[in-house]
């Protein structure tokens, strides 16, 4: 049989929240057949909102452009990045040794002193001194895509008639990270043989992207064919990870997917992906429910802590 041709559908959040019964069928029609066939979907319709998009962005060039030494100094040495700034070639591709052309920082989850998972989370760090507007802005954005986020896999949940909570409540108080990444010009930060992101799959659950400051984002499809997927001004590009695919027995595969270099040398690029995960203690194990006939799991039982750690260790964060 043929493979579908090629399509990145865009689906309209609102469809599903505030739509009728056939909207939402259809929201969750074209939402499972995008993630099964591309791993990818762009979503419009959400209540993101592009201040604090901006907002965020703006944060970002301004911490970037700070000296290194300052940077440094919210840099968490042994914390897998975790949270607080990421220096520039320290993360690379499980298949790649060169280190991705960029560096980062790690908005994480803002949980209460007494919270049960506040020891294992730990603190943000804010550049209050140096950006002030940092804090605000980016936990805004934070809990707004978190919010897309579990609507996503509740959609999702339903077009694989799994119960409607069963996908999002794994990320109710999750480990999910903002990344803020700043890929700077390549004229004096190039490594040889490096990229501003390897070729590679995401570890979590799904992942969200607003529009980021120029393109560059590519996935590769079912053909192996190299496709860009930049999303356009407003929308966000959601893509499935290595966690969703494990969960559900590969009836979604996370997709590869790259970030390649600029024709100019001058060029910059900003983006703010959200890795959507769950709590630490969540079991990553296909649900008997979605087993077909003579189907077996493709794989152990693994907490999610447990993958992330053995992922992180794999692309060099500890």
């Amino acid at each position: 049989m043929a493979s579908p041709a090629f399509q990145v559908e865009t689906v309209h959040l609102s469809q599903f929240r505030e739509g009728s019964a056939r909207e939402r069928a259809d929201f969750i029609r074209v939402l499972g057949d995008s993630f099964r066939h591309t791993g990818f979907v762009k979503v419009a319709g959400h209540r993101v909102q592009q201040t604090d998009v901006d907002g965020a962005y703006e944060a970002a060039r301004a911490f970037f452009a700070l000296p290194e030494e300052t940077k440094r100094r919210y840099q968490v040495p042994g914390g897998g990045g975790a949270r607080g700034f990421t220096s520039f070639g320290s993360e690379h591709a499980k298949d790649n040794p060169v280190g991705d052309l960029k560096e980062f920082w790690h908005v994480g989850q803002e949980l209460p002193a007494g919270h049960p998972l506040h020891a294992a989370y730990g603190d943000n760090l804010w550049p209050e001194a140096e950006v002030p507007s940092f804090k605000a802005h980016t936990l805004a954005l934070y809990h707004a895509l978190e919010d897309c986020a579990g609507t996503l896999l509740e959609a999702l949940a339903l077009y694989l008639s799994l119960p409607e909570r069963s996908l999002a409540d794994m990320i109710l108080d999750g480990n999910s990270i903002l990344r803020l990444i700043h890929y700077p010009a390549l004229k004096d930060r190039y490594l040889e043989g490096g990229v501003r992101s390897s070729a590679h799959e995401d570890i979590n659950l799904i992942t969200l992207l607003p529009a980021a400051t120029d393109s560059g984002l590519q996935l590769l499809d079912r053909d192996g064919v190299w496709r860009a997927v930049d999303g356009l001004a407003g929308e966000i590009v959601a893509d499935a990870g290595d966690m969703l695919s494990r969960h559900l027995n590969l009836k979604i595969p996370s997709t590869t997917h790259r970030v390649i270099n600029p024709d100019s040398a001058e060029a910059v690029r900003y983006s703010m992906p959200f890795f959507c995960h769950p709590r630490p203690e969540v079991v990553l194990d296909c649900p008997e429910a979605l087993l077909e006939a003579g189907e077996a799991k493709r794989f152990e039982p693994i907490t999610a802590h447990a993958f992330l750690m053995q992922r992180l260790r794999e692309i060099g964060l500890i």
